[in-house]
């Protein structure tokens, strides 16, 4: 069944977090701990809501309690916790695209307003990830998968690549805060910059980060209809494995 369980240290620090308590009537605040493992098995199985195991109770009251917890930004805030204070001594931004499972395309390919687009690879989702020097997530934004990755690049660089990213705004933008740019040079580009060869191999790190992102196959494969839920399950998932 391949069950995810928390650890006693992981769970000492999502508890705070959740909403409800133990003696909340209805499903507000009964069992969270096996809430939270319910929703880590769909996360990590890829696995539709109807499928859920009955030792995690009904189905249908999970997801509309996920559903709860997603507007109380409760993942977020359990990202958050589990997160260490990041190492920004350097961060790396790249991106990875998930295909767009047919349970998350809608009737009609795809619901409007929702970072979902159609490329080579189909209909999907652009992950545009900002990790510390150690190669944990600091923060994302989603975009749909025909969409240009510097799109996304200025949140994730708001108070704080590769040749995608080797944009003059992002270099001039990080000139003027002092930081140091390595970016994999575009072929057209007219004026070539000098990179650090050996920093720009660490890149490696946030690569590792994606493929241990997509060891959760509802991720992997998208299955959500919204950007919303789709980001709650990335939270959770990035918190288990920012925290391991």
């Amino acid at each position: 069944m391949d069950r995810f369980v928390l650890t006693d240290a992981q769970w000492a620090k999502m508890e705070p977090h959740c909403l409800g308590k133990p003696t909340d009537p209805g499903r507000s605040g009964r069992d969270n701990r096996l809430f939270m493992e319910a929703v880590l098995w769909i996360v990590r199985t890829g696995s539709p809501w109807r499928d859920l195991p009955a030792m995690f109770g009904n189905w249908s009251t999970a997801f509309r309690r996920f559903r709860d917890w997603r507007e109380a930004d409760i993942f977020k805030r359990i990202f958050d916790v589990l997160s260490e204070e990041p190492d920004m001594e350097y961060a790396m931004v790249d991106a990875t695209i998930v295909k767009v499972h047919r349970h998350g395309q809608g009737a009609k390919g795809g619901p409007q307003g929702q970072a979902i687009g159609r490329s080579k690879g189909g209909m999907t989702t652009k992950i545009l990830a900002l990790t510390d020097a150690l190669g944990n997530l600091v923060r994302f934004e989603l975009l749909p998968g025909n969409r240009y990755d510097t799109i996304g690049v200025a949140p994730l660089i708001d108070g704080i690549g590769d040749k995608a990213f080797d944009s003059n705004w992002i270099v001039q933008d990080l000139d003027q805060r002092g930081a140091k740019v390595v970016i994999s040079q575009h072929p057209g580009r007219a004026q070539k910059l000098k990179i650090d060869v050996e920093m720009y191999k660490w890149r490696h790190l946030i690569e590792n980060f994606f493929s241990k992102l997509k060891e959760f196959k509802r991720i992997a494969m998208r299955a959500c209809k919204t950007d919303q839920s789709f980001s709650a399950m990335i939270y959770l998932a990035a918190a288990i494995i920012n925290s391991r």
